[in-house]
């Protein structure tokens, strides 16, 4: 067990990069050891050493803080000892990076979507075109699924951790559980309609995430092509015909609800249902389980948490999951802490409470 590491963040100007700079900086085990903050720099804040990590996200101001984000480097890293490296980079950003910095000996958490997917059918949907070189496969194959609830012991001794998607999270630790109890039929198909606040969909200036679009509105986008449907598939180990995903923009900052309808092989009790996620999740510090109401964006928004909640249907074959998460938080920089938690033998919840 590691008392400290030496992180640094590349991507800090994001959302989530925000959200990871604010949990890095005040984690219990780095206090002293701020985060080495790096990205791209024009000629005149280079000049300055950098920007001031007050003027890119004054939320994180402090007086007299030195911080700055850093013209990024192999050199600026390996100069201050960098161990882990955080990647809120664009998916491309991530595939050319990451590769380089595992044969520098760094260990890496990425929070694109650049190394979650182990099948080249799901990868597809991205477009890699390194996709298939000796080169992405030897490093596709050291990635592990950085979700705990799942593979906790994989993370504790990754070298690479792809971090999981938002929409993915929600719905995979609803579903898991049961699927993997047996419970599920799965020849009824499985619906997951799931909300996403507009900060899902990055800064990046687009038109469904202007206010214009958003406000007011609600609407359903990318219907059997979104890209965290292969997660969906590898981790709750589904085939492609057995679940039907649909996300949608909600018009609010932040959050996601994901409903999951699905059927069982035979008649449940509700404690029945209740115990096989409570098993499942008991060593899950960062899963609350609901038993007698149904979770809510705004009882998961701005915490580290995900909530799951379920209804059964009177006849007991039918049930109504609900799940929640804060899609800045765990379903991408708290999950990413908690992955460095694992990673060194730390409380898994350790500066995310």
């Amino acid at each position: 067990m590691n008392d400290t590491v030496q992180t640094a963040v590349v991507g800090v100007t994001g959302y989530a990069g925000a959200e990871l700079a604010r949990l890095l900086l005040h984690h219990p085990r780095l206090r002293g050891k701020a985060p080495v903050f790096a990205g791209r720099v024009d000629e005149k804040d280079a000049a300055r050493g950098g920007v001031p990590l007050g003027e890119i996200h004054p939320q994180l101001a402090v007086n007299g803080s030195t911080l700055k984000m850093e013209p990024f480097s192999w050199k600026l890293l390996a100069s201050r000892g960098v161990e882990v490296l955080f990647l809120a980079t664009p998916h491309e950003q991530s595939r050319a990076w990451v590769p380089e910095a595992l044969q520098r000996g760094l260990r890496v958490i990425d929070l694109s979507g650049a190394w979650r997917l182990t099948e080249a059918a799901n990868r597809a949907v991205y477009a890699f075109e390194d996709d298939g070189t000796e080169l992405a496969k030897a490093t596709q194959a050291q990635a592990v699924y950085g979700m705990p609830e799942l593979h906790r012991a994989e993370i504790a001794t990754a070298k690479l951790v792809a971090n999981p998607g938002c929409y993915a999270t929600s719905v995979i630790l609803a579903l898991r559980p049961l699927v993997a109890a047996g419970l599920v039929d799965l020849t009824h198909g499985i619906v997951a309609d799931s909300k996403s606040g507009v900060s899902g969909a990055g800064k990046s200036l687009l038109h469904s995430n202007h206010f214009m679009y958003a406000a007011d509105n609600l609407s359903a986008y990318k219907v059997f092509t979104h890209r965290h449907t292969g997660e969906l598939l590898e981790q709750i180990e589904l085939g492609v015909n057995e679940i039907t995903f649909t996300p949608h923009l909600l018009p609010i900052p932040r959050g996601i609800l994901s409903t999951l309808y699905v059927r069982f092989r035979d008649a449940q009790t509700r404690d029945a249902i209740a115990r096989v996620y409570h098993e499942f999740f008991a060593a899950s510090p960062m899963v609350r389980i609901y038993d007698k109401t149904l979770p809510q964006i705004q009882y998961s928004v701005r915490t580290c948490y995900a909530d799951i909640g379920f209804q059964l249907a009177p006849d007991g074959r039918r049930a109504v999951i609900v799940s929640c998460l804060d899609n800045l938080l765990k379903g991408a920089s708290a999950q990413a802490v908690q992955n460095l938690n694992v990673m060194f033998g730390w409380p898994e919840s350790e500066g995310l409470e």
